[in-house]
């Protein structure tokens, strides 16, 4: 692997660790960016296309959805989303150039896809925070290696997250040696073994996080969790490469060198944020202990 893909992905691991770590307002400040620069590049990828979407709203809009699922995760953040696409769909009618529907769908899609959706890893992180919170602007610093001295939302969070690291790694590395058989035309690279061995990847380290953070279930909730997380990322992935091989391009863009864009890395974290947060929230109470 070139040494600048080696070095960049460092960079970015102890930057998702670290603002993991803290939560609170750190780390909606640090998924701030992230969703700012990751619109960027879908709006580039639409603009590639002819299309004029509502580019500066959407940004604007989903930025605030971010604010309010950190002070209100659980009560006004669902509502934020109709009312964001109203505000896009105001300021697409009171343009000079009429707008066509797919100036409005792909706004629409760009608050879902950059905004609404990945705002559930903030929503995530923020469970049980505002108890153990032991710094400024509600950030919390571990002061013990007891796993059960931590917040739910940091433990799951970091699960989540080491989950879909190992299923990109496993199908990248398994893949690359071991791959035959072409998954999809979508991404002429991804095989069927990789996937298989990815998502298997993402079983067994949700398995073990299950045990060790004493789930209820175990061993069968951290193999639902693994099963979810290792689909999900995976689908995130062909969505992606499905909008950058209509827009013509290879890579969303050129932030991250050895990797491309921000989208290029986070398309995996897309599709995963809800499905982690519900399965935490709604199934896991809802288990015997």
């Amino acid at each position: 692997m070139p040494l600048p893909r080696v070095l960049s992905a460092i960079v970015a691991i102890i930057f998702a660790l670290g603002m993991t770590l803290l939560g609170g307002w750190y780390f909606t400040l640090g998924f701030g960016v992230i969703i700012y620069l990751g619109q960027l590049e879908y709006f580039q990828l639409t603009q590639a296309k002819g299309i004029a979407p509502a580019a500066k709203t959407t940004i604007v809009v989903s930025q605030a959805l971010l604010v309010i699922s950190t002070i209100a995760p659980t009560t006004l953040a669902d509502a934020v989303l109709p009312v964001a696409g109203t505000c896009i769909c105001f300021y697409l009618l009171f343009q000079p150039n009429l707008a066509s529907i797919a100036d409005i769908s792909a706004s629409i899609l760009g608050l879902f896809y950059c905004g609404y959706l990945p705002s559930y890893w903030v929503r995530l992180r923020s469970l049980g925070q505002a108890a153990v919170s032991n710094l400024p602007l509600d950030g919390f610093w571990p002061t013990s290696l007891n796993l059960d001295a931590l917040p739910i939302g940091l433990t799951t969070t970091l699960l989540a997250f080491f989950c879909i690291w190992a299923a990109d790694i496993g199908a990248y590395v398994f893949g690359k040696f071991f791959g035959r058989t072409k998954l999809s035309s979508i991404s002429p690279k991804k095989t069927v073994e990789g996937a298989v061995f990815g998502v298997a990847a993402s079983v067994a380290v949700a398995i073990a996080g299950s045990w060790l953070l004493d789930w209820s279930g175990w061993p069968l909730t951290g193999l639902a969790l693994g099963l979810i997380i290792g689909i999900a990322s995976l689908l995130g992935d062909l969505t992606e490469s499905m909008m950058k091989r209509d827009a013509g391009v290879k890579d969303s863009g050129q932030l991250i060198p050895g990797h491309g864009g921000i989208l290029d890395r986070a398309d995996s974290y897309v599709f995963t944020a809800p499905l982690v947060y519900y399965f935490v929230t709604l199934l896991l109470p809802l288990l015997p202990n």
